[in-house]
């Protein structure tokens, strides 16, 4: 049947191209993706530790899911931001450690592996990151060949926290006066500015509270310079009880500082009038040792005491502790997604960086190509209560090559963390979280039938994983 053009028909169409479709593109959700360096688990108020000041991030606990069982797969930078961008083990592609940009010039991400911010890109988002990136210094590493369409930053693991000597827009590299969470959420600001009519993926990437922590501005130092914080564990056998509290003071205002860059970017979404359409998610490469286990750091921990022990593994030096624990690879998380997320939701089913890939695409209601390989899980089934089955476990691995040499490879189950190396033959670990959540008793020698079993179960589903993606640890 013919259609008769009349002024009519026309000023429908006006109306629908002018009106109707700019609301349809206008429904493609913002994201703007919070990535801090080395946060303690509990290093949120709102995630439960009362030490830190913290509103503005706690505004994103509470306006939406605080995801409890929060972890990584790998307790250090650049395997673990591995995981974030490709969904894939640091181990399928030679990264293990953090990269050192002074010996391992060469090592980054391949060309060719799929990243999720190429499909946002392709998908007709604004994409942009800045702050730090750690996953390769050469030009074939930089974050716009990964679908980034600006970067200001950081390719490296470290810089000062102040007058940093940064990356910019340009491609220039120049020292920037000013405190560098300052400077990187600037950049994040003007993006925001610019692309507010437009659907966009910001990933803005701090480099706090990884060390040094100081300096900050003065009002984020002013609540702790004086203060006399309690620590977790004052009575552990020779921990150097002074630095710890000194390291803490430093740390804390070091987490006000990133604290008081997020008000900044939750206030510009909502002048601009974006913050219903925006979703904002807060989390961290890795958790954090704040004194506990006696040491400080993640992973590749160093102990804070007055005498080491003596020397127990012929590749571990007795100031090294390097580990699995809880402490170093959970990490505080929380998305708020307006009209899908209800304020003051708690979800404790297992998420890793891994599941960030397929979770963001789905977000953004974009495909995941059908020929990548993905090794993390859509977990907006979970958010919006459409999961049927969800496994709560998470394969571990971390083969440490500075400071110490490690095979650690584990598991880590609701009741259950498993821990074996392979570098040092006889060196594993088993934890019975029910019991003892902060893993302060090795059980792997225990004679009891039911450890035994676990340690037989939680050893042969290790093996399974490590198979499955070709990891040759244990060869």
């Amino acid at each position: 049947m013919a259609i008769r053009i009349t002024k009519c028909n026309l000023a429908l169409f006006w109306f629908v191209l002018f009106c109707i479709a700019p609301i349809c593109r206008a429904a493609k959700p913002n994201i703007v993706f919070i990535y801090t360096d080395d946060q303690a688990p509990f290093a949120v108020n709102a995630a439960g530790d009362d030490r830190f000041i913290t509103p503005n991030i706690d505004r994103i606990f509470h306006e939406g899911a605080h995801l409890t069982n929060s972890f990584v797969t790998t307790p250090v930078c650049s395997p673990s931001r591995v995981g974030l961008i490709a969904s894939i083990y640091g181990s399928e592609i030679g990264i293990t450690d953090w990269i050192n940009p002074n010996t391992e010039q060469q090592k980054g991400l391949p060309a060719e592996l799929p990243a999720f911010p190429q499909l946002f890109q392709q998908n007709g988002y604004r994409t942009a990151l800045f702050g730090k990136w750690h996953l390769g210094i050469q030009d074939r590493h930089h974050p716009t060949r990964f679908g980034y369409d600006q970067f200001a930053g950081i390719r490296t693991g470290g810089c000062p926290p102040k007058d940093p000597t940064i990356e910019l827009l340009d491609g220039t590299v120049k020292k920037v006066e000013g405190y560098t969470c300052d400077i990187f959420t600037d950049h994040a600001l003007e993006f925001i500015a610019n692309e507010a009519k437009n659907p966009f993926f910001l990933s803005l990437h701090f480099r706090a509270p990884h060390a040094a922590w100081l300096p900050v501005r003065p009002e984020d130092w002013e609540p702790f310079k004086d203060l006399d914080p309690e620590i977790p564990n004052p009575e552990y056998p020779n921990l150097n009880v002074e630095l710890v509290k000194k390291r803490t003071r430093e740390y804390l205002a070091a987490v006000k500082s990133i604290d008081r860059n997020v008000g900044r970017v939750l206030e510009l979404l909502k002048i601009e009038g974006i913050e219903e359409n925006t979703i904002v998610i807060f989390t961290s490469d890795h958790g954090y040792n704040l004194g506990e286990h006696g040491v400080w750091y993640k992973g590749n921990a160093i102990r804070v005491l007055t005498e080491n022990p003596e020397m127990q593994w012929p590749n571990i030096p007795p100031q090294r502790r390097p580990n699995l624990w809880d402490t170093s690879i959970r990490v505080p998380t929380a998305i708020r997604w307006p009209g899908t997320i209800a304020p003051g939701t708690s979800e404790d089913r297992f998420f890793s960086n891994l599941d960030w890939f397929p979770t963001l695409l789905a977000m953004a209601e974009i495909d995941v190509p059908q020929d990548a390989v993905i090794r993390g899980r859509d977990y907006t089934t979970v958010l919006k209560g459409d999961a049927k089955k969800w496994t709560n476990e998470v394969f571990l691995q971390y083969s440490m090559h500075h400071g110490a040499k490690t095979d650690m490879r584990g598991l880590r189950t609701k009741r259950w963390k498993y821990m074996i190396d392979f570098a040092n033959p006889g060196r594993s670990e088993l934890y019975d979280l029910k019991l003892d959540p902060n893993e302060l008793t090795n059980l792997v020698d225990s004679e009891s039938r039911k450890y035994r079993t676990a340690k037989r179960r939680l050893s042969a589903a290790t093996l399974e994983y490590m198979q499955q993606i070709g990891d040759a640890a244990f060869k």
